[in-house]
């Protein structure tokens, strides 16, 4: 993007709901209070200031294992889902192979980059990683990783949903055959939490990784589930006061945890009549797409998928050049952690797309503020581009 577009205002229709979320409303007013007059350190043990934050954090702890189904004392507050995929694959791995000797970390081709550096980061302290393919609908293959797995094995990590195209796996068969070997499973769930229902006690989950401002809450926040029985144990990343069980050291954000609790409640209670209209909404956008420029492949699976996620592949038309042809529409071409390269999406790949066919993929992602209007006018924005698009290329010719 250009630097003129860089300093334009906001489009005008944001769908982009993957990279990330506008804070709901009712969130900020939970949270305002704990910027101000209640302004006390969680950690302070000596006075009210101190006791009324501390109060309000382990309502929010609740509340976050509340839509996990998970015990409070299972949930770790962090800054994010980055540093909970971080001290989960690194911890965990560390853990297993200094007490059991367990020195072999399994992970899948398309997850998040925090997952698959922080994997990188173990094989170049020693350990032995496997990176394994995805099927061309972007699940897992449960054969393939059954195989990789053994008696050596510590982690395995795998995403609950994948943040380009919206793939959910089958968190409980892929438990099953991780714990056969003695194995742990990571979950990174951040774009699953509050859009599709997670039990981390029933699909059998001994890590899992929550974000705030995947699911209407602030940026900044997060949590980690560590599961108590059987006990999990993980080494710490970085020393300090010992807070959060020694997990995750720093003085916690009263108003930022409050964030997530308020915005796990509200998604808890909302979860199934959203995901119902959202996936009307992009059944509704793919259809008018399709009257306008014919079938449009959608990458990943049509079944097992997101509600309001769609990666899209249209012939002919690199996406880059649609999104400039279509500058109203806030749309990506995969993930806001790799966006800084114009490259093809490793995700994309690992499903079996080529370069060009990656290159021609767009992520469109509808959410809670959107509205059909704007599903209407989007369809006709993004068919315009890619006609206009497709159009030049011909001329070209």
């Amino acid at each position: 993007m250009t630097q003129a577009g860089r300093n334009s205002r906001p489009t005008a229709i944001y769908l982009d709901y993957q990279a990330t979320t506008p804070t709901d409303p009712r969130v900020v007013e939970a949270m305002l209070p704990w910027f101000g007059e209640r302004f006390g350190n969680p950690h302070s043990e000596s006075h009210a200031y101190g006791w009324d934050a501390e109060e309000a954090v382990e309502r929010a702890r609740g509340e976050v294992a509340a839509i996990l189904n998970a015990d409070p004392r299972e949930v770790v507050f962090t800054s994010g889902a980055t540093e909970s995929n971080n001290i989960a694959i690194k911890g965990a791995a560390r853990f297993r192979k200094r007490h059991e000797g367990r020195d072999r970390v399994v992970t899948l081709a398309s997850e998040h980059k925090c997952a698959l550096e922080s994997v990188r980061a173990l094989e170049r302290e020693g350990f032995e990683i496997a990176v394994l393919p995805v099927r061309t609908d972007g699940l897992v293959d449960l054969e393939v990783l059954r195989a990789a797995l053994d008696v050596r094995t510590a982690l395995v990590s795998v995403m609950a949903a994948n943040n380009e195209i919206g793939t959910i796996q089958p968190m409980a068969q892929v438990a099953e055959a991780v714990h056969a070997v003695g194995a742990w499973l990571h979950v990174d769930a951040a774009q699953a939490v509050g859009k599709i229902p997670i039990d981390v006690r029933a699909q059998g989950i001994d890590l899992l990784s929550v974000s705030g401002h995947k699911l209407y809450g602030p940026k900044g926040i997060g949590a980690l589930y560590v599961r108590r029985r059987p006990r999990v144990r993980l080494e710490p990343l970085f020393d300090g006061g010992g807070q959060e069980r020694g997990l995750r050291s720093g003085t916690l954000p009263t108003p930022l945890c409050v964030g997530l609790s308020e915005a796990c409640r509200i998604a808890s209670a909302e979860m199934r009549a959203e995901a119902a209209r959202l996936e009307h909404l992009g059944e509704r956008f793919l259809g008018l797409l399709e009257e306008r420029l014919g079938p449009v492949p959608v990458n990943g699976s049509r079944t097992a998928r997101v509600p309001g996620n769609l990666n899209l592949r249209f012939a002919g038309a690199p996406a880059e050049e649609v999104m400039a042809a279509a500058p109203e529409l806030a749309v990506s071409t995969g993930s806001a952690c790799s966006s800084a390269k114009v490259e093809p999406s490793y995700v994309l790949c690992a499903i079996g797309l080529s370069e060009e066919e990656a290159a021609c993929s767009l992520r469109v992602g509808f959410g809670r503020m959107t509205g059909a209007d704007e599903v209407e006018r989007a369809a006709g924005l993004l068919a315009d581009a890619v006609e206009r698009v497709r159009a030049r290329a011909a001329a070209a010719e």
